[in-house]
């Protein structure tokens, strides 16, 4: 049992973390400034500290300062609202200082206070590890998706993966389905590329003559992987009136066949899947609430690759070995070549690298065992880094002039609306205006 101060000023953000850190066996005292942080540790010692980066009396890095001049040395986690945030943060900090992003999942949590555990599941193919039969990679974030595939692998409740685009959500639903051992096939069917029309024949089925040209009876996804697991990709891509007969079906557990009147049982765990986040489900009408919490009993985060780059040296040996099999060729990579693949952000993640290898593979003289990379990595629809475009920090910096960067690069970004750049940044609004009026910014975003 470990003894955790957080210190956050947002009330809802801290209830929730309390009420997960004390679920997980562990004592949690709450702080909303510097000043009640600095009150606790007179009298007090802790194991963890849960650390917001932007406090309403100062940063959250000034308490590490602080701690060190009173001679404590809790492990220390910094909590920041957006992604830029946590770059810059780890290139000021020491390397035992931890990150998390909001909004936090309770696996977040566990792994930073009990720490990864390690998986035992795993297949050897071609001299590298596929964990599952098909995930590759040994980094954190990967190790922390084992283990929550290998715990949920345990039960029948349905999954919901959230990620970007490309970066693996169909590989990791057929992950789930190998580690439940269930009788039952893998059915997948993408909700995005189904109109609306069709939608409740590919789902549900059809009885004969049940629309112009039923010509036959068919069934419906759900009943082609009773015993098994049913994976909808793009479920949030589902026009919103159809949902209502999905939540029925995940609810009841029967399916009636467009043009029936029979229900039918059905027996499968429901994976879906979208690239949407968390905020764009809740605000916009995308997913009705009673199903997302229907679908996302256990939601999963894949990690993008640009944060599991230790991992890219594998994948591409694994794509080569599989091109190299499928035509008899003897490519290899070259120490460089493969720093030169990890030196690269990969906006679209393991497909884009996957493309590009293959790309390479086609350029390659076949007389030769050596690959030939493009001059340009980038594909024509990665997508623009946000990171790359920032100001790096420098040294000599303070962390006022930093948290002023941040503040002012994301008001520039959504052209001065407080109430969003500080839901980016992971704040509360009175905090931002707090941090405006210190810097004697706030005249330029009226």
């Amino acid at each position: 049992m470990l003894d955790i101060l957080l210190v956050d000023d947002d009330v809802e953000f801290s209830d929730v973390v309390c009420h997960i850190v004390e679920f997980l066996g562990h004592n949690i005292s709450t702080a909303t400034s510097l000043k009640e942080a600095h009150q606790w540790f007179e009298n007090n010692t802790f194991d963890h500290v849960l650390l917001d980066f932007m406090l309403p009396d100062g940063s959250g890095l000034h308490l590490l300062d602080h701690l060190k001049a009173i001679g404590q040395s809790p492990k220390i986690t910094l909590i920041s609202g957006h992604p830029s945030v946590k770059g810059i943060l780890a290139e000021m900090c020491e390397p035992n200082v931890g990150h998390l992003l909001k909004p936090l999942q309770r696996e977040d949590l566990e792994l930073v206070l009990n720490g990864p555990k390690k998986t035992v599941k795993k297949a050897k193919s071609s001299g590298i590890t596929r964990h599952f039969g098909g995930l590759i990679g040994e980094s954190e974030p990967m190790q922390k998706l084992y283990n929550m595939i290998e715990r949920v692998a345990k039960t029948n409740a349905n999954v919901m993966l959230m990620g970007e685009s490309g970066a693996g959500k169909e590989v990791v639903a057929q992950a789930i389905h190998n580690a439940s051992q269930c009788e039952g096939p893998l059915v997948a069917s993408n909700c995005g590329a189904l109109s609306k029309e069709l939608i409740g024949s590919e789902l549900f089925g059809h009885e004969k003559g049940a629309f112009t040209g039923a010509i036959a009876r068919k069934e419906g996804v759900f009943e082609q992987s009773n015993n098994g697991t049913l994976f909808l990709d793009e479920v949030t891509e589902m026009p919103i009136d159809m949902q209502p007969n999905l939540l029925r079906v995940l609810e009841t557990k029967k399916v009636t066949r467009v043009g029936g009147n029979r229900e039918i049982p059905t027996n499968c765990r429901v994976i879906s899947a979208t690239n949407r986040s968390l905020t764009d489900l809740a605000q916009n009408n995308i997913i009705r609430e009673d199903i997302y919490f229907r679908l996302a009993v256990f939601p999963i985060d894949i990690p993008p690759l640009r944060d599991r780059k230790e991992d890219i040296p594998l994948l591409a040996k694994a794509f080569l070995d599989q091109l190299n099999d499928e035509n008899g060729t003897p490519f290899s990579w070259t120490p460089a070549q493969l720093k030169e693949l990890q030196s690269y952000e990969w906006p679209g993640n393991v497909r884009e690298l996957r493309h590009a290898i293959h790309r390479a593979f086609i350029m390659s003289d076949p007389q030769t065992s050596d690959i030939t990379l493009p001059d340009n990595l980038e594909s024509p629809f990665s997508r623009v880094n946000n990171q790359a475009a920032e100001k790096p920090v420098s040294a000599g910096q303070t962390i006022e002039e930093v948290e002023k960067e941040l503040i002012h690069a994301t008001l520039d970004k959504v052209q001065g609306n407080k109430t969003l750049a500080a839901q980016m940044l992971g704040i509360s609004t009175k905090t931002l205006y707090n941090r405006l009026n210190a810097y004697g910014g706030i005249g330029e975003y009226k």
